[in-house]
């Protein structure tokens, strides 16, 4: 990887150039959307023979499916499944909220009402690959707020199956129903409905360039999480870091797609000298050796700085998805992070760990915008309603106050359905 100043990183990062244009994007995925809106479950049939090589004779996954998927699973991974979902309920059963009420003197009340989204839909990259504790991590939030019926949608693999990891996973976690459909079709179903399909409120899930494109065409008919972008790491590591746990938590990254973004910030020159030398002799012992190289190629960056607090200062400026901290006081620092999707503080606290096991949601934001927004959580998956009663003492002492402010706007009908209720009672 490159090894460059801090000052020199965020100078390149202004520098970059323009996003590449998407009017190509756009074209092939709101031709997609307009299709299944226009043409329903004969679009999704046509568009995954099309786009998958896979002729459907039906997108609803069976209960025999199932059943199959259940026995092709071995008993450690069930055995691995059952911990992962008891970790991910536990860490997230502190996020459930409730409703709430204050009484005031005089006859008013006051609160929030706290109400699950009705029907959510899950979207879970599929067909070459295999994503199990994603099925966990989007659909076991679902269930603790309390959504009533929460659907998945997945492309195929070629001989028309889902993965038994994924269908094992779903029927653990709770999914209702799965449908073998993927891309941006699956998107623009879950957002618009078919014959099949129902609309859901909101959708949530990762997926390659045409599902994030079509998860932005579609927000604003349907709710959605967020926009996910290539996956990224950033350690910030002293002279006390292992390099062959630095090494091996940066590839774990690199290995993802080429776009992957693998960052380590050091104080120390010997530690990114170490750490070079460690993720050149780890990468060759790797199945996704290419893929790899191109990542720390195309977007792997050593960045040294003079101090630990530029360090975070530069970490801060990434807002990476997932921060590591390799330094001698993790806990002691971890005030100064004010932008990163999750944290793993120490040596033994790796990426991995939160990606399957921990507890956490590793759902999390990209691309910087961890400087406005959270991993996915329960909270993602209800809404909130404003409860307001007053007696009509209570109204009455504050009518003259709400006539000046409507009138003040120019909106006299405001003003008036006070009046007529203050008129009311002095008659």
């Amino acid at each position: 990887m490159k090894v460059i100043t801090a000052k020199e990183f965020l100078q390149e990062q202004r520098n970059q150039a323009e996003p590449a244009d998407a009017s190509q994007l756009d074209a092939v995925v709101g031709d997609i959307i307009s299709k299944v809106r226009c043409s329903g479950d004969d679009a999704l049939y046509s568009l995954t023979e099309k786009l998958d090589g896979v002729r459907l004779d039906e997108m609803i996954v069976s209960e025999a499916e199932f059943v199959e998927a259940q026995e092709a699973v071995s008993d450690a991974f069930k055995a691995a499944i059952q911990k992962a979902l008891e970790n991910i309920t536990a860490f997230h059963a502190n996020q459930t909220e409730q409703s709430w009420f204050m009484n005031q003197e005089g006859g008013i009340t006051l609160g929030q009402k706290v109400t699950p989204i009705e029907r959510v839909g899950v979207y879970i990259p599929g067909g070459k690959a295999s994503y199990p504790s994603s099925v966990l991590m989007n659909v076991i939030p679902a269930k603790l707020a309390g959504v009533k019926e929460i659907v998945m949608t997945t492309p195929p693999q070629p001989d028309g199956k889902v993965s038994p990891y994924v269908l094992a996973a779903a029927k653990e976690a709770g999914v209702d129903t799965v449908y073998k459909i993927g891309g941006a079709q699956a998107i623009a179903a879950l957002a618009y409905g078919t014959e099949t399909i129902r609309k859901v409120f909101k959708i949530v899930g990762p997926g390659n360039a045409y599902v994030a494109r079509a998860k932005k065409w579609v927000f604003g008919d349907v709710a959605i999480d967020m926009i996910a972008g290539p996956s990224e790491i950033c350690i910030i590591a002293d002279e006390t870091a292992r390099p062959r746990f630095v090494a091996a938590d940066l590839l774990s990254q690199a290995e993802h797609d080429e776009a992957a973004r693998p960052l380590l910030i050091t104080t120390d020159r010997q530690i990114a000298e170490a750490v070079q030398d460690e993720m050149s002799r780890q990468t060759e012992q790797l199945k996704r050796k290419t893929i790899i190289q191109e990542s720390m190629k195309l977007n792997g960056r050593i960045i040294l700085t003079e101090s630990l607090s530029e360090a975070f200062d530069t970490a801060n400026s990434i807002a990476p998805e997932h921060l590591q901290l390799m330094i001698r006081e993790p806990f002691e620092n971890l005030a100064k992070v004010t932008n990163a999707g999750a944290i793993f503080l120490g040596d033994y606290s790796p990426e991995p760990l939160g990606d399957y096991l921990a507890g956490p949601n590793h759902t999390l934001p990209t691309s910087g915008t961890a400087v406005f927004s959270s991993p996915l959580g329960v909270y993602d998956f209800v809404k909130k309603s404003s409860v307001i009663h007053y007696s009509a003492t209570a109204l009455d002492r504050v009518s003259r106050d709400i006539g000046s402010l409507a009138r003040a706007e120019g909106l006299s009908a405001h003003a008036n359905a006070i009046q007529i209720r203050k008129d009311e009672g002095d008659a």
